[in-house]
């Protein structure tokens, strides 16, 4: 398939996620993150893995454990619960930073230095997404900003820990994704039994949206986003990012009835900006497809040896990559 097909095939995923804070507070029911969070992740993990038909072995069990409670079992509850309690995309400008918190994690964790066209970007972007969210209506909610961040720290070691540990010989990213959707969710599953209760009467639009978040929203996104990590280079799929925050100011701006002021508009053509500009990078040489063992033992897709300083920029435009995929509004 021709670039631009699956950059725009990618470019589904974040808008997709860009709509969770209008699904979630218009469509279901209130005050209930964990519900959502398990109605969410389990059925898409249980999709996807009938769909890979392949289970951790070994350690994996417990790396998968491990890596789907952070990216998932405390994401997922974590970012309801501040779509729950801020206005209609303010969380969005946190989870917009994720990228560059993934940046200082790997350059702890990993030993990888950025570079200063990754940076300079994503502070664009996550400056052109402040000046969209900080104009909404509504008062901010310390809880709720609490939640945004530590969403965004959750899935952010989490992507830093899949880099570090890669993932096992012969299976792909529909897998790996899968054991994480369902070990997530099977772990928020009784928590939220015991905090919230019985599952709430659903009405029809309840159920609507909450087959919409599992099936589009979650499964076939996720799909999508990691296919396209496979496809094209990590700064490209990096600065897709700032497409789910841009999509949730132009719901509350079309069905919500939350006006878009000049501010605003200057921050969504900037944040725009940055994503194409992530777009028209020039393209780094990849290794050929498939999966091989570097020197610290990680299973690093893509195959090859990463090396020097070249092959260290490239593993943290990676991590970079991957961390884009929380930013959700």
């Amino acid at each position: 398939m021709k670039r631009p097909a699956t950059v725009l095939l990618t470019a589904l995923a974040p808008i997709s996620w860009g709509t969770t804070y209008a699904v979630t507070t218009e469509f279901l029911p209130a005050d209930r993150p964990l519900f959502t969070a398990v109605t969410r992740a389990l059925p898409a993990g249980l999709l996807l893995l009938a769909l890979a038909r392949v289970l951790p072995r070994g350690r994996w069990w417990g790396k998968a454990a491990v890596l789907g409670a952070l990216n998932i079992g405390a994401f997922f509850p974590l970012l309801f619960l501040s779509a729950y309690r801020l206005p209609g995309g303010m969380a969005a400008v946190v989870g917009s930073t994720g990228p560059l918190l993934v940046v200082g994690l790997s350059a702890l964790l990993l030993g990888q230095r950025p570079t200063a066209r990754t940076l300079l970007t994503g502070v664009t972007a996550a400056f052109g997404v402040s000046l969209v969210v900080l104009e909404a209506a509504g008062a901010l909610d310390a809880p709720g900003v609490l939640a945004a961040l530590a969403s965004t720290a959750s899935m952010s070691a989490g992507t830093v820990l899949t880099k570090r540990w890669g993932r096992p010989e012969g299976v792909g990213p529909l897998a790996l994704t899968a054991w994480q959707l369902t070990a997530g969710g099977l772990l928020v599953a009784p928590v939220a039994l015991l905090a919230e209760g019985a599952p709430p009467a659903l009405d029809a639009p309840a159920v609507g949206g909450y087959l919409y978040l599992a099936l589009a929203n979650t499964a076939v996104a996720y799909v999508l986003w990691f296919r396209g990590i496979g496809r094209l280079t990590a700064t490209q799929v990096t600065f897709l990012g700032p497409l789910s925050p841009l999509t949730a100011a132009v719901l509350g701006w079309a069905a919500l009835g939350q006006t878009l002021t000049a501010v605003q508009t200057a921050g969504m053509a900037l944040a725009f900006g940055a994503t194409v500009a992530g777009q028209l990078a020039p393209r780094t040489r990849t290794a050929p497809a498939g999966n091989t063992r570097s020197r610290s033992g990680a299973i690093t897709p893509g195959g090859g040896r990463k090396r020097g300083a070249t092959g260290g920029r490239r593993l943290q435009d990676d991590v970079v990559a991957q961390g884009a995929a929380p930013v959700e509004g």
